[in-house]
């Protein structure tokens, strides 16, 4: 006897199965195969910068250089100390949110985590696609909870014969809630980082502005920070298809606010920024984009400051 007797209730759990199988592969494939995003060659030294730089041996001299350098850069965030973030492996001045990954041996713009899972660092470039893997693999472990639940009970209540069917049955349903419960559980989170608009990193350690610390410095209230990870366009927020806003090298905060033509023309200048989704440079968001209002209440404004 077949544990499902109906053919129509077969087809509607087959194609459902399907879909949501269909679009937990796709997402977590290009959650693997899409390449970190590294800064541009504009953050790195100019010739001449970079052989004083490695000459000098005195630390405050050599923050001298950078701040020179930096000063050309749409760069804001500072170390706790207060200095230029430099890499010293990549030789490069680290744009805003960016940091070095030691497994991916590289710098990784808006850098959230590596993340064993997908075996890849998370970042500018594919923090969309991790959040859709971990939304359509909750979905998929629902899907299947949800189709094999009345028969679990049926089985459980003997209801149904006695056979093979009833262990795989009482397998498939244990399994794939305990895989919902831990998925879920890092989904909310990262969710919740989104509506933040935090990656990982900044929720633990808070990013550091020329005025001091802030944690909710990148916030542009929840609907902007959404956006700014799935994009403006609601349509492409399901698919896992790049849509994320912005070039990843600088970014709209509630302190510091960049010009965007000033910010890509000084880019360009020195090395031509390239978004991870086409290869071409993207104009930098302003909050005037739109005229709203920040999490704190104030008008956004527009300025470029002449001192990093």
């Amino acid at each position: 006897m077949d544990t499902i007797p109906n053919n129509a209730e077969r087809i509607s759990y087959l194609v459902v199965f399907h879909v949501f199988l269909t679009m937990f592969i796709w997402s977590y494939w290009t959650a693997i195969g899409s390449k970190p995003a590294g800064p541009s060659k504009a953050f790195s030294l100019p010739s001449a910068e970079k052989e004083l730089y490695e000459r000098e041996e005195q630390a405050e001299t050599q923050q001298e250089i950078l701040k020179r350098v930096a000063r050309n850069l749409p760069v804001y965030t500072r170390t706790a100390g207060g200095a230029i973030r430099y890499c010293d492996h990549c030789q490069l001045i680290k744009p805003d949110r960016c940091h070095h990954c030691s497994t991916c041996e590289m710098c990784v713009l808006k850098m959230d985590h590596h993340c064993p899972w997908v075996n890849n660092c998370v970042g500018f470039s594919n923090y969309k696609y991790f959040i859709l893997f971990l939304a359509y693999a909750s979905l998929y472990c629902v899907v299947i909870c949800a189709t094999v639940i009345k028969y679990f009970i049926k089985f459980w209540t003997k209801q149904l014969p006695d056979t093979h069917a009833k262990f795989h049955i009482l397998f498939l349903f244990f399994v794939a809630a305990l895989f919902f419960i831990s998925i879920l559980s890092l989904l909310s989170y990262h969710l919740w980082l989104v509506g933040k608009n935090r990656t990982t990193i900044e929720a633990f350690r808070a990013p550091v502005f020329t005025n001091g610390p802030d944690k909710s410095g990148f916030s542009l209230g929840f609907r902007r920070n959404v956006a700014e990870v799935f994009g403006s366009e609601a349509k492409y927020w399901i698919f896992p298809v790049f849509s994320s806003l912005g070039d990843g090298h600088s970014f709209v905060t509630r302190s510091v606010h960049i010009d965007p033509e000033q910010a890509n023309s000084i880019l360009q200048q020195n090395g031509k920024s390239q978004s991870p989704a086409d290869g071409e440079a993207h104009p930098v968001r302003t909050a005037d984009d739109s005229k709203e209002k920040t999490d704190g209440g104030q008008t956004v404004s527009v300025t470029m400051e002449s001192e990093p």
